[in-house]
């Protein structure tokens, strides 16, 4: 599912911009100052959670694809002190994976016209958890852990 993923991304989102790989984020910005805790969460071994790929939808500028994932963040929040979360980590959860972003809204709306013919919900389970360091315009990988094992 990752190289799917990946290719609808490649695909559609502006080359200049594309500087992750396809992903689904679980928080966007978790306080530094749990770096430990985090990294103990990345390397414990874990059962590859259930994801489904659903239908697409318009971020305005761009087009997602929503997911269902009961539980995939709740282990990791449990562990981290929720007075400690940004806003944006402490507001509703709502999982999904961006293929465009950063274009005109016609052409968003016409990618999700063509993308929404014809659309199957997708089953998989997710592949590895990766730790990003934003660094004001560049990213760095801190880690890549994989699941150790799948239903």
């Amino acid at each position: 599912m990752q190289d799917w993923a990946q290719t609808m991304r490649s695909r559609h989102f502006p080359t200049e911009r594309n500087v992750v790989p396809a992903h689904i984020t679980l928080f966007p910005a978790l306080p530094a100052d749990n770096l430990n805790v985090i990294c103990s969460f990345l390397t414990s071994p874990r059962r590859a959670p259930f994801v489904r790929i659903e239908a697409p939808f318009l971020l305005g500028r761009g087009v997602a694809y929503r997911v269902v994932s009961p539980g995939m963040r709740a282990t990791l929040a449990a562990r981290i002190s929720q007075e400690r979360f940004t806003v944006q980590d402490r507001a509703p959860w709502r999982p999904h994976l961006t293929i465009q972003n950063k274009v005109s809204p016609q052409q968003a709306r016409e990618l999700l016209e063509r993308l929404s013919q014809g659309h199957k919900d997708r089953q998989t389970s997710a592949a590895a958890l990766r730790l990003w360091r934003y660094l004001g315009g560049p990213w760095e990988l801190l880690s890549r852990s994989p699941f150790t094992y799948t239903d």
